[in-house]
């Protein structure tokens, strides 16, 4: 186990009526908050003119600024920028799923940011500021509620890049199930994929006696196996609900990481086809992820055959390692595919005419990977596994 520093600054109140609670946390953002949120749902299902009615009952004064598109867009972090600054807001209310958070961090570093908040994205800049943010989570998927990252698009290029410190993980998150009922099924899935995804790219490690995280990963992506199809036959069945958005938020805010190292490739390689085609984040790494893992599983056998036996059952015999990685990598695809998500580039309408420039943006700060050092041509390699699903 390697040394590590783990920070966890959020304070997570979960459960039925959770967004009750903004009328006590909402103070810890300042006297003027910007509510940030997405399209028409939350006004749909309410949450708008409870959130509302819960601002004013804390006595704290805000704006807004609603329309976060999936893949959230650079132009609305500017925009908010420039409201905020405008407005004399002290922090910021997200309310909805990954995108609107990633947004609103954006947001949050920017304010206080002389140059282009673009800076922190591109490597140009460390954050050093924010302003607080808070989560009212509508979306398990991003578990963005309780990570130091963001992600955000230039549209104009066609480039999706993070940035990261903890600076930006919010002072506190409501979550409650019950606001992810409404989430049409598509969305249910691609969030499970999106947080399966997150906590595989800590377990995928070379990272050698790290068997209390390995149980921890194994135990998170096992659980949301099983839940996943549950919430799908009955949406509004709490329990599955509620595995899901804790599993979420535990998958992406480092507890599964600590003392080892990491890998992100496959979401390098997946933002580029966000960035390029803006797919669902979840449904280019039910692509991705199975032809990463099928073209490095060699690099460590042993750890694809734990992975084989602990999370998928695969009975194993000495001398078959290999058969047990493949049968693991199928079955994890086979699962994806039963929620309804592509397994292959061409389900997602991609071709093969920028497999070159994808994997240019992707390896252009160098090599890819910690489990196996990736450059451009095996990332256009896993490009021409995945188009084969």
């Amino acid at each position: 186990m390697l040394n590590f520093e783990f920070v966890s600054p959020t304070r997570f109140i979960f459960g039925r009526d959770a967004e009750k609670a903004l009328v006590d946390q909402a103070k810890t953002l300042g006297t003027k908050i910007l509510l940030h949120y997405g399209g028409g749902s939350i006004k749909k299902s309410g949450l708008y003119d409870r959130v509302k009615t819960s601002l004013k009952e804390a006595g704290v004064d805000f704006t807004e600024l609603g329309g976060v598109k999936p893949n959230p867009a650079l132009s609305t972090v500017r925009e908010g920028i420039e409201l905020c600054r405008a407005e004399g807001v002290t922090g910021i209310l997200a309310v909805g799923g990954g995108s609107v958070i990633d947004s609103g961090k954006g947001i949050a570093v920017g304010v206080p940011y002389e140059g282009d908040v673009w800076d922190f994205y591109t490597r140009k800049a460390v954050i050093e500021q924010a302003l607080p943010i808070g989560v009212i989570l509508t979306l398990p998927a991003a578990g963005s509620e309780g990570s130091d990252g963001s992600v955000v698009t230039d549209m104009d290029t066609q480039s999706k890049f993070d940035c990261g410190s903890d600076l930006i993980r919010p002072k506190f998150a409501l979550l409650n199930p019950e606001l992810s009922y409404t989430l049409p099924p598509y969305q249910t899935a691609v969030g499970a994929v999106d947080m399966i995804s997150h906590v595989m790219e800590r377990y995928f490690t070379n990272t050698e006696a790290v068997d209390v995280t390995d149980r921890l990963c194994e135990s998170v992506i096992r659980s949301v196996i099983k839940a996943a199809p549950k919430a799908l036959a009955d949406p509004e069945d709490y329990e599955a609900r509620a595995a899901i958005m804790w599993a979420g938020t535990i998958a992406h805010n480092n507890i599964l990481g600590v003392g080892r190292e990491h890998d992100w490739a496959s979401h390098n390689i997946e933002h580029e086809l966000s960035a390029q085609y803006d797919v669902a984040h979840g449904a280019g790494l039910a692509v991705v992820f199975p032809a990463w893992m099928t073209y490095v599983h060699e690099t460590n056998i042993q750890r694809f055959v734990q992975f084989a036996v602990r999370v998928w059952d695969v009975d194993y015999t000495a001398g078959e390692e290999k058969a047990a990685a493949l049968e693991a990598i199928l079955r994890h695809k086979e699962f994806y595919r039963s929620l309804g998500m592509p397994t292959s580039l061409k389900e997602l309408g991609i071709t093969d005419d920028r497999y070159d420039i994808m994997a240019e943006k992707a390896t252009r700060n160098g090599s890819l990977g910690g489990f196996r050092k990736l450059d451009k041509n095996d990332v256009i390699a896993i490009y021409k596994l995945a188009a084969k699903g």
